[in-house]
C-alpha cells in the first residue's frame, strides 16, 4: 500500500471516529482479519480478567498472559475445539484461517493461521452477541491452554 493511500484511509478512519452513530456492517461482511482483531481483544481481556485473582505481581500476570494469548497456544486450543464447532462457526474459522496476513517468527505458518481463525471466531461470536457460546469457547480454550502451560512448566522444573 502506498503511503498516500494509507494516509487517506487513516484520515477517513479518524473522521469516522468522531462521527456519532457509525454503525457496524453486518458481521459476515467484516473482513476476517478485522474479526480476528476484535477476537484478539476479546481473548486478551478474558485472559487477563481470569488471571487477576491468581497473583498480585504484574510481571507474573504478564508472563502467563503473553504465553496464553500466543499463536502457538491458541492453535493448540483450536485443535481441541474445532470438532465442536457448528457449520457457521467452522465457516468463520476457515475464513480467518485462510486470510492472508504477515506471519511472525514466534509461530509456524500453520499455527499462526489457526490462531487467526480462532480469533476471527471469537470476534464473530462477540459481535453477533452469542454470549453463551462465546463464554463456552473462551472457558474451554482457557482451560486447554492453562493445562498445556502447567504441563510444560512442570517438565522444565
Amino acid at each position: 500500500m502506498k503511503f498516500d493511500h494509507y494516509r487517506m484511509l487513516k484520515e477517513h478512519a479518524l473522521a469516522m471516529c468522531v462521527e456519532d452513530g457509525a454503525a457496524l456492517p453486518p458481521t459476515k461482511q467484516i473482513h476476517p482479519i478485522v474479526l480476528a482483531y476484535v477476537g484478539d481483544i476479546v481473548f486478551s481481556m478474558y485472559t487477563r480478567l481470569r488471571l487477576v485473582p491468581t497473583s498480585n505481581k504484574v510481571q507474573v500476570l504478564h508472563d502467563i498472559d503473553a504465553k496464553m494469548v500466543s499463536a502457538v497456544m491458541q492453535a493448540k486450543a483450536m485443535v481441541m475445539l474445532e470438532q465442536e464447532l457448528d457449520e457457521e462457526e467452522l465457516q468463520v474459522y476457515h475464513r480467518g484461517r485462510n486470510a492472508k496476513s504477515t506471519v511472525p517468527k514466534s509461530a509456524s505458518v500453520a499455527q499462526y493461521r489457526m490462531a487467526t481463525g480462532f480469533e476471527a471466531l471469537l470476534g464473530f461470536l462477540f459481535l453477533e452477541n452469542h454470549e453463551e457460546r462465546l463464554e463456552y469457547v473462551l472457558d474451554k480454550s482457557f482451560g486447554i491452554i492453562a493445562q498445556e502451560l502447567q504441563e510444560a512448566f512442570v517438565k522444565t522444573k
